[in-house]
């Protein structure tokens, strides 16, 4: 998820947060913790008139959810650049030699 989102660098988007807070800004950046850096910020406590701001970092665990643009093609962010590669199992003369190694070790 985080790798999406650090892709929406200079969109606008509107963020929930848990505490009933609304944030529309345009984001600067995203972190792998969901760290999101907005800057022209509009910031709205539940029951409060809004704020201006010039810049404001979110902490990503505080943050509901993401109302991303309709403009926004999702088709090619969400496909990633490089996929991912599976480790490889180990092979049977890895493990031979992991279990002589062993056995060496309990012998001494």
């Amino acid at each position: 998820m985080s790798r999406f989102l650090m892709k929406l660098n200079n969109e606008t988007v509107s963020i929930e947060l848990k505490n009933g807070t609304v944030v529309h800004g345009t984001i600067t950046g995203v972190d792998i913790s969901m760290n999101t850096h907005l800057k022209t910020v509009k910031l709205t406590l539940k029951g409060k008139n809004p704020v201006s701001l010039d810049h404001l970092s979110l902490r990503g665990n505080n943050i509901r959810y993401y109302i991303l643009p309709d403009s926004l093609n999702l088709e090619t962010l969400l496909v990633e650049e490089t996929p991912r590669v599976k480790p490889k199992k180990p092979t049977a003369g890895i493990l031979w030699l992991h279990f002589l190694l062993f056995q060496s070790v309990l012998l001494v």
